[in-house]
């Protein structure tokens, strides 16, 4: 339990000296009129009132002068707060209307990434039957092998050569193939087949017998529509005047590869019209 402090140190210095000048007063005036006289005005008195009239003049205009300080302060921070809310408004619909300009852009944006996904999906589809129709790219699916070899214990002229496999796959070609290979060799429109010696060259590469066709194409009517082919009629003569061994056999899943792109010399970027135009600057 706390020790309770003495009056003399709890009691305000103000009420202090106050009481302490009244209780003399008091003690004055009593002992005055115990010997029945009227007891003169105490100086203390006087000055102590004094004091008081001037100290509560002077608190009173330290007060006044205050709250004239504090009002024009409250007005000022007042004026600047709304001041500062005005331009965090002004702010704030602008960040607004940016964000609306954003979102905008957002939707036409993803509208031309829709767009382009779709386009650039025709494009490979597209690029991929090029690939397909050229031999650019690698094909799988069901077709015919067709195996053909030199004529067994024949001379030098049942030999088969450029011009045999030429017809032979001119005439596949005009049968309703999608796709040849030769020996894993891919036929493109720039392929060619030629002699070199006794060795017969296809993109460049020798082939050596017995050389293998692979086809993609309908299994059912490959082989008969070869026949009614003129090149594929030339074919079955030529095949059975010099002998040579020839089969053919379905297979339900072959596997052709992309054919070795060639870096072009003579072809140049640009349309017609752009070349031409170049060719007319070029000239003296």
């Amino acid at each position: 339990m706390s020790q309770q402090l003495p009056e003399h140190v709890t009691l305000p210095l103000l009420a202090k000296i106050t009481q302490q000048s009244m209780d003399e007063d008091y003690q004055h005036v009593a002992r005055a009129r115990a010997a029945g006289a009227e007891p003169p005005e105490s100086t203390t008195t006087r000055a102590f009132s004094a004091i008081v009239v001037a100290v509560f003049g002077t608190l009173v205009a330290i007060a006044g002068v205050q709250t004239a300080r504090n009002a024009d302060t409250d007005a000022v921070g007042r004026s600047a707060l709304i001041s500062r809310i005005q331009d965090e408004k002004t702010q704030l619909t602008t960040i607004q209307d940016r964000v609306g300009e954003l979102v905008a852009d957002n939707a036409t944006s993803d509208k031309s990434l829709r767009s382009m996904r779709t386009r650039q999906a025709d494009l490979a589809s597209r690029v991929r039957r090029l690939e397909t129709r050229t031999g650019f790219g690698p094909v799988t699916g069901k077709g015919v092998v067709v195996t053909v070899n030199d004529a067994e214990n024949g001379d030098e002229t049942q030999v088969v050569r450029d011009d045999d496999l030429a017809i032979l796959v001119d005439g596949l070609w005009a049968a309703g193939a999608e796709a040849i290979a030769i020996n894993g060799q891919r036929l493109t429109v720039l392929t060619s087949i030629q002699n070199s010696g006794r060795a017969i060259h296809v993109n460049t590469r020798p082939l050596a017998p017995p050389y293998v066709v692979e086809v993609i194409g309908n299994q059912d009517t490959l082989p008969a529509r070869l026949l009614n082919t003129a090149h594929g009629a030339a074919w079955y003569a030529l095949a059975r005047s010099l002998a040579f061994r020839f089969s053919m056999d379905n297979d339900d899943k072959l596997t052709l590869p992309a054919a070795r792109l060639l870096p072009l010399r003579q072809a140049q970027t640009g349309s017609a019209a752009d070349l031409a135009g170049t060719q007319k600057e070029a000239l003296p």
